[in-house]
């Protein structure tokens, strides 16, 4: 059976709101990592898949000249 209550125990609302400084401060430096790298994925991915049309392409020029 499941109790909702039991639940409570674990969340913990301090009274002095400074407490919440350490924490929201760790949240900012892995936040702005996170950014970070989703860009450098983005990026990344970008000169991939231009690497990759690239090869596309020149393949397709080989292609054609064989059937020719």
């Amino acid at each position: 059976m499941f109790h909702p209550f039991v639940l409570a125990d674990f969340l913990y609302f301090p009274k002095d709101k400074s407490e919440y400084i350490p924490a929201a401060i760790s949240f900012f430096f892995f936040f702005i990592g996170a950014v970070l790298t989703m860009r450098f994925i983005i990026s990344h991915s970008k000169k991939e898949a231009k690497k990759a049309k690239e090869l596309e392409e020149k393949l397709n020029i080989h292609s054609n000249h064989k059937e020719q």
